[in-house]
């Protein structure tokens, strides 16, 4: 990938450059296609998974309604990132209603709730694979067929778990799918919408020079898609190995840190997740104090990255029932291809001797 920087050119160029650019082009948005199954024709590159989740809803919105102005109902899981929930609010402005699926003490969509929902006047329905809070991962082809069955379009924000568990876009029987590069290891900056060939074409958010057959306009950034195109094809070969080394390392932590006598539970109960990630609730800890107190040797977070600083509950743990002072008790944790089983064993002692001084100060246990 580094030898992109060596002879810079844009694909647009009638030169040896730009043909060269081109190429390269081509190759990394077969790779992407190939990690979910796709044609290469059906890949349109973005800036990231927001940009394409915009242009899921947003573009597929405003290319429906013209000819289907009987369809005014937007569906979305009441999980969604905020990359899904914000482009569809925007749409209540133009007279679009916006409805959301529960999901059930696991945190996974309550399927028959869905259902109800559906019906002859919804233009769109969302659901993502994998929820970027907890892990979960979500039952889109159940979803997808569900609402399908009604005539609706059906879009994924597939960005947490492409890369990290088998995708298949057939499969899942979607016609929109959001990715992103740097969840599956590549760099930021890039992200692709698929846009199967059955389906709808959105409309353009930005207009230009027409690159991507007018789909997304504005000249490729042939480096982050060859990044992008080479972490597709690592994360392919390495699917299976990844998962085993994920799945292992974080049940260490969560075993080591229960002999260290760490009260916790998992969000996710027995619902699927990604493997490598989880979240979990130490009861009478505060998760942000404890994020805080280890984060110049363990790295976990609450809530979502994207929403970092907004003093108020999880959306996300709000409707899977979590109180206010339950969800505070929350920390999100994910062991990566890079996560070391040494790394796992410091954090065990870094972790729990954090929990039981918190512990302590808040009078929760005695010495």
């Amino acid at each position: 990938m580094l030898a992109v920087w060596d002879i810079p050119g844009n694909a647009g160029s009638p030169n040896q450059s730009g043909e060269r650019a081109a190429a390269i082009i081509a190759e990394g948005r077969a790779e992407v296609a190939e990690l979910i199954g796709a044609a290469p024709s059906e890949i349109i590159f973005t800036s990231g998974a927001t940009e394409a989740n915009n242009l899921a809803i947003v573009g597929v919105v405003n290319a429906v309604a013209g000819h289907q102005p009987y369809r005014r109902r937007i569906v979305l899981s009441a999980i969604e990132h905020k990359a899904v929930i914000e482009p569809a609010e925007q749409l209540k402005k133009h007279g679009f209603i916006v409805e959301f699926a529960p999901v059930d003490r696991s945190g996974t969509l309550d399927l028959e709730a869905f259902g109800r929902l559906l019906g002859d006047d919804v233009l769109l329905a969302s659901v993502m694979l994998v929820n970027n809070e907890t892990g979960i991962v979500q039952p889109v082809g159940e979803a997808a067929e569900l609402a399908h069955a009604y005539g609706a379009l059906f879009h994924c924000d597939a960005a947490q778990g492409v890369g990290k568990i088998a995708v298949d876009v057939l499969d899942l029987d979607v016609d929109y799918l959001s990715l992103s590069g740097h969840k599956c290891y590549g760099p930021m900056g890039i992200g692709a919408l698929y846009v199967s060939a059955g389906a709808t074409k959105p409309v353009p958010l930005m207009f230009g020079g027409g690159q991507q057959a007018g789909a997304r306009p504005g000249t490729e950034p042939v480096a982050l898609i060859a990044g992008f195109g080479a972490a597709a094809s690592v994360a392919r070969s390495r699917l299976i190995e990844d998962q085993n080394h994920g799945s292992a390392l974080i049940s260490k932590l969560l075993n080591g840190l229960r002999d260290r006598q760490v009260r916790l539970s998992t969000v996710n109960r027995h619902a699927p997740t990604v493997p490598g990630g989880v979240a979990v609730s130490f009861p009478g800890v505060d998760g942000d104090a404890l994020c805080s107190m280890i984060a110049r040797h363990v790295s976990l977070s609450t809530g979502s990255a994207c929403t970092a600083g907004q003093i108020r509950t999880s959306h996300v743990l709000e409707a899977i029932g979590f109180s206010a002072t339950e969800a505070r008790s929350v920390v999100r944790i994910f062991c990566n291809r890079y996560t070391a089983a040494a790394e796992i064993d410091k954090a065990i002692d870094v972790i729990s001797d954090a929990i039981h001084r918190s512990l302590l100060a808040t009078g929760e246990v005695r010495q």
